[in-house]
């Protein structure tokens, strides 16, 4: 193997390498991951904003069957 060819693979493995570093860097940037996902829940809720609706209905429901439950115990 020649010199020129052993620079190219170290550079072409370098280059590999930095891609993997800033695959992991993206992955693991939390504040990016969250503007990643809230925009995709905003997109989501713009095309059709019934299941978001639904979904907090039910969560509200459950909350205030807690609290209900939770005063009329008799611990």
């Amino acid at each position: 193997m020649s010199d020129s060819e052993i620079q190219a693979r170290v550079a072409a493995t370098r280059k590999e390498l930095e891609n993997t570093l800033d695959a992991i860097e993206d992955k693991l940037n939390v504040p990016k991951q969250v503007g990643k996902l809230t925009k995709k829940a905003e997109a989501s809720f713009d095309k059709n904003p019934v299941p978001w609706l639904a979904g907090g209905a039910a969560v509200a429901v459950g909350i205030v069957s807690l609290v209900a439950w939770a005063l009329s115990s008799d611990d």
